[in-house]
């Protein structure tokens, strides 16, 4: 038997999601293969025997090692990959990231660039005056915050930070202070999913989104958030993924891809995704399986 989408996932949280995807595949006439712990040895016996197989897939198993087999069998027979995993490993690399934004026009903070530790264990004297008073300091390839100081304002801070990571080529970050738009940061976190664009206001405390409306988007000129994300998007080739963006003086890319998206909508938990912007997303993802028919 052969399906249209292969979704291997495991975390609970994506249920949500998950229902979203199983809707969108009935709407548009495809099979979908759910595959879960509970299945997942009999999937995977079933996929490399060719009992079962799949045309697209969308893959919610990263970060648990058993699930690997499904994109590596989907690598091997050329089945279509939403944001295959080489893709993913090139964009989530910030360092990658910024030097590839700055030579597509778009703006991004201050940055110094750093190699990784064990590649430069002692580094030239860094001219921390361009990064004002206090800075950031993230790791190239940390998700999720994981690694990142905000508020640093020494160079022993940087030399520290460093080790946590040592394999990670390290980015010294400005802070940017946004506008302020109707008393709130004028900072988002658009979200691209197969050509269309999600824009969100977003607070960078309480991770709580809200969307932005067609009215904000023509009242204050937030059009551009499209454009940057589009932008970003033929950088980066991923079929779907988050940004984070400013507007200060213009729109800085702040936090440039993020791919493995937190997929929680708002009516199940408070700092999800608008449950909207997800089932369109849902949609889209769908698509493209639809078109790989």
């Amino acid at each position: 038997m052969r399906y249209d989408l292969c979704l291997p996932w495991y975390w609970e949280y994506d249920d949500v999601f998950v229902g979203m995807v199983e809707r969108a595949c009935i709407e548009e006439g495809i099979s979908l293969w759910q595959i879960k712990p509970d299945n997942l040895l009999e999937s995977i016996t079933a996929l490399y025997k060719g009992i079962t197989t799949f045309k697209t897939l969308l893959h919610r198993g990263q970060g648990d090692v058993r699930f690997d087999p499904i994109p590596n069998w989907a690598r091997e027979y050329n089945a279509r990959r939403i944001n295959p995993l080489e893709i993913s490993a090139w964009s989530e690399d910030k360092a990658t990231m910024h030097l590839e934004l700055i030579s597509s026009g778009l703006h991004t903070p201050y940055t110094v660039l750093l190699a990784p530790f064990l590649e430069q264990p002692v580094v030239q004297e860094i001219d921390l005056t361009p990064l004002g008073e206090s800075f950031v300091i993230k790791p190239s390839n940390g998700g999720g915050g994981e690694g990142v100081i905000v508020g640093a304002s020494s160079v022993d801070e940087i030399l520290q930070a460093r080790m946590e990571f040592p394999e990670q080529k390290y980015l010294i970050q400005a802070h940017v202070r946004p506008q302020t738009i109707q008393k709130s940061p004028a900072w988002f976190r658009v979200f691209y999913a197969n050509g269309e664009t999600y824009p969100c206001w977003w607070d960078t405390n309480t991770h709580i989104y809200a969307t932005v409306t067609a009215e904000e988007e023509s009242q204050y000129r937030l059009g551009r958030l499209r454009d940057v994300t589009m932008r970003i998007a033929s950088i980066c080739k991923l079929d779907w993924f988050s940004t984070e963006i400013a507007l200060a003086d213009e729109f800085v890319v702040i936090d440039y891809v993020n791919d493995e998206i937190d997929t929680r909508v708002q009516s199940a938990a408070m700092d999800g995704v608008p449950d909207e912007i997800m089932e369109n997303i849902a949609k889209q993802l769908v698509k493209i399986a639809k078109e790989n028919l």
